[in-house]
């Protein structure tokens, strides 16, 4: 790991979210998502001030009593780093994250939009960008700023769709300040961007290029955000250094894909509570298991999954009451409509196959809703196959998750469009996930590989992961920050 560095973390959402616990006292429980699990590293190993949106009434009061400033916490591993909550206007929050973050842009970069009929850009989404989420993002940039005039010499390392346009905000307040942002979603192509009005998908491409990094999982997005920028705003890029100049202003692309902490693996695998899940999994498992384990998200494809292993069952009756397929996902923005009508499509497909297939003591598709890190680990344990057949995905991180812990030699069925293909793809089963009969296909293949070429694969995947884990990928990016800083200090001094 790199020296401590001062940074400035900025993101939706942050590493805790406060409550009252049931005597009235104050809480503080981890904040979810994946970002916050790759980031936590951050906070142990460099001298961090985090920004992030209040998301709970108690973040709100905890943002008020701060009176606008950061206040002291302490992470699960005991290291302490600075919290800045911002409180944003409850309305523009809602137009920000409910209708322009998701689903509009978190659509565009996962191509979800069947564009003959969705979405209509209409003056609801005009007044959302102008008065949500340029509003919020002026609000983290605020933060940002304050931040700066304590600590002038700390780097701003933004985070994902959320913030396209707060680095703009801040390079016009603060225009030394050093800035990095990481896509964390997949970059679309230029023509899909089309779909926003041309002020919009301008002011998203520039206000990424406001910073001195611009970072993506794979070299297929970033090449992807080049090529956005030549037809959207006009520019040249340096395709040999992958830099893009507007005006005096470099801006250096690059691919860093994320990974995962082995270590936290190796120890959570033998938890009581990861011990206990897996005691009833395999009490009541079959001769072979087949995993999925997703959030209730479009992008993630779980009902092509699910006809495609129904087509499986149907090709070979053989395998009738051998083989359950095990869906754990976890139920994302339902407060949004298309994904709560996704969930619904996803139970309906997961009810065809078990009313076409069920017979007495044999169940062949298993679906359980709900957050249960614990039982998902367990699952990796006990797996033969791991299914992850993403629309489109920035990486995935459940690919290289599963091969850790798993001891059944797993075999790993990934969808061409993951992130996590550029790494894994020459030991993985390769998927297109439209292709539902190749999918069945690739699930035969999978159960009746031989034992020999299983390991080899799932073996191959654990080295790759071991060796490029989380903390080199941070290690990459404060280096990137470190050779930005210094062709800044030369062209400066030149």
């Amino acid at each position: 790991m790199a020296d401590r560095r001062k940074l400035i973390v900025v993101s939706n959402r942050g590493p805790v979210v406060y409550d009252r616990d049931a005597g009235g006292g104050r809480s503080a429980r981890r904040g979810g998502g994946g970002l916050v699990t790759a980031l936590r590293s951050l906070v142990e190993h460099h001298d961090v001030t985090w920004i992030a949106s209040a998301m709970s009434e108690e973040d709100r009061a905890v943002a008020e009593e701060a009176g606008g400033r950061a206040i002291e916490e302490t992470a699960r591993g005991g290291a302490s780093y600075r919290l800045h909550l911002v409180a944003h206007d409850p309305t523009a929050y809602d137009w920000y994250y409910n209708v322009v973050a998701n689903p509009m842009l978190w659509f565009i970069q996962h191509y979800l939009w069947g564009l003959a009929s969705a979405p209509d850009v209409d003056q609801g989404l005009h007044n959302a960008w102008r008065e949500g989420y340029v509003v919020v993002n002026h609000g983290f940039a605020d933060a940002v700023v304050a931040e700066l005039e304590r600590d002038p010499d700390a780097a701003v390392f933004f985070h994902d769709y959320h913030l396209y346009v707060a680095p703009p905000l801040v390079r016009e307040r603060v225009p030394d300040a050093l800035m990095a942002h990481f896509v964390h979603i997949p970059w679309p192509m230029p023509d899909y961007w089309r779909v926003l009005p041309e002020p919009i998908r301008r002011a998203i491409h520039e206000g990424l290029l406001a910073n001195d990094v611009v970072s993506f999982h794979t070299q297929r997005w970033r090449q992807s955000f080049q090529r956005s920028c030549v037809d959207i705003l006009g520019v040249e890029p340096d395709r040999a250094a992958h830099t893009i100049s507007m005006g005096d202003h470099v801006a250096r692309l690059r691919a860093r894909p994320i990974s995962v902490d082995p270590g936290e693996f190796d120890e959570i695998a033998g938890s009581e509570a990861v011990l206990t899940a897996e005691r009833a999994i395999g009490a009541g498992r079959h001769e072979h298991l087949i995993l999925r384990v997703d959030r209730t998200d479009p992008s993630k494809n779980v009902v092509r999954g699910f006809r495609a292993y129904e087509l499986y069952l149907e090709t070979h009756p053989e395998m009738h009451g051998r083989v359950q397929m095990l869906a754990l996902l976890d139920p994302s923005r339902q407060d949004i409509p298309e994904y709560a009508e996704y969930l619904g499509a996803i139970q309906r497909a997961a009810r065809t196959v078990n009313d076409r297939f069920q017979r007495e003591g044999w169940v062949p598709l298993d679906l359980q809703i709900q957050d249960d890190f614990p039982k998902a680990v367990a699952a990796y344990k006990q797996c033969d196959v791991l299914l992850v057949n993403a629309i489109f995905d920035g990486m995935n991180l459940v690919a290289k998750e599963a091969p850790l812990v798993n001891g059944r030699d797993g075999v790993l069925v990934l969808s061409e469009n993951a992130g996590a293909h550029d790494e894994l793809g020459e030991w993985a089963l390769t998927v297109n996930p439209f292709d539902v009969a190749g999918q069945a296909q690739a699930i035969h293949e999978a159960l009746s590989m031989e034992a020999g070429e299983r390991r080899r694969r799932r073996e191959a995947i654990v080295a790759y992961v071991r060796e490029h884990h989380i903390g080199a990928w941070i290690d990459a990016q404060l280096a990137d920050l470190d050779e930005a800083r210094e062709k800044v200090l030369l062209s400066t001094r030149g």
